[in-house]
């Protein structure tokens, strides 16, 4: 209303002042415009432009100026807009072993971390809820639906969950079903999932069905892929060949990180998938905004355009 009562009050304004200077350019017509003593036809519509681009400035200015302030908050969007990262992460004895990194002496949990610190890094999370899946010899929802990523970095910094488990055999299936389970009840392709493990026996058979929430699996391959090291009675090492088996029955991509991070080309494609797609409403303040825009820029382009072609005659000064 107000912005109105002021873009008015200028238009009357501006419109008497044209309609005065209009009356005043044809009086001095011959000394300003030459023998024919008019303008080029063009400038018939000058003084309307002024009058227009004038009247939309004082309306936008006038609505910048009284328009609320409005501060985006992460906690008030609806879920439904917000993606989600769940990650399962292999937290058996194995994982202790020192044999990963690029010189093979890190602890196979801290490569495991990370990576997925690397990730983190890489990837835009101001829109993602994160879940954590531990697996060992079953498999246990640590957080769900995180936004605090302090929170999944105290996870990611060696903290001992095998302690929360029977001791037994990695069942990483375990950990599959129970994205399954998790993932049911969310948005169709809102989820991609993270597997990080150095491996294990895949059965043929008792893999349940991923829901439509899953848009997209990575599986993290932490080891040695050559050489193993001896615990609980056998050589572990990185079996690549289960994680790519797993990735290809989960429709997703295996990566072998226990030397170097996750390509470039996947992350892209990660990211891709991650943020959820913002959608902006047209409002009173973006009309504004395009307005301030177009008006100020007509309004200084009139006075250069009326100087190059706005007369046909042009004075040339004489040198004695």
């Amino acid at each position: 209303m107000v912005a109105g009562i002021a873009a008015l009050a200028v238009f009357i304004l501006v419109s008497g002042a044209e309609w005065r200077h209009a009356r005043r350019c044809r009086r001095v017509g011959y000394l300003a415009f030459g023998p024919t003593g008019r303008a080029r036809e063009w400038t018939a519509v000058v003084p309307a432009l002024r009058v227009i681009t004038l009247t939309a400035l004082a309306w936008a200015l006038t609505t910048l100026l009284l328009l609320t302030p409005k501060e985006f908050q992460r906690q008030n969007m609806p879920l439904e807009q917000y993606r989600r990262l769940l990650i399962v992460l292999d937290v058996s004895p194995s994982m202790k072993l020192e044999d990963a990194g690029p010189e093979h002496k890190l602890k196979r949990s801290e490569r495991a971390s990370d990576v997925l610190k690397s990730i983190f890094n890489r990837i835009t999370t101001d829109q993602v809820l994160v879940s954590v899946v531990a697996v060992y010899s079953d498999a246990k929802e640590v957080v769900i639906d995180t936004r605090d990523m302090a929170v999944i970095d105290n996870i990611m910094d060696d903290l001992p969950m095998e302690y929360a488990f029977a001791y037994g055999k990695t069942q990483l299936i375990m950990g599959v079903n129970k994205v399954a389970e998790i993932a049911k009840k969310w948005p169709p392709q809102s989820t991609t999932v993270l597997i990080v493990s150095d491996g294990d026996t895949l059965p043929d058979t008792g893999m349940a069905e991923m829901p439509e929430s899953i848009a997209h699996t990575l599986v993290l391959g932490v080891g040695d892929i050559r050489r193993g090291i001896f615990i609980d009675g056998h050589h572990s090492r990185q079996d690549s060949a289960t994680l790519r088996q797993l990735a290809r029955r989960l429709d997703g991509e295996y990566f072998d990180v226990n030397e170097e991070h996750v390509p470039s080309q996947a992350i892209i494609a990660l990211a891709q998938k991650l943020p959820m797609a913002t959608t902006r409403t047209i409002g009173k303040r973006e009309i504004a905004l395009v307005l301030v825009f177009a008006a100020a820029t007509m309004f200084a382009l009139i006075p250069l355009a009326l100087q190059l072609a706005g007369s046909y005659w042009h004075r040339e000064r004489q040198q004695a």
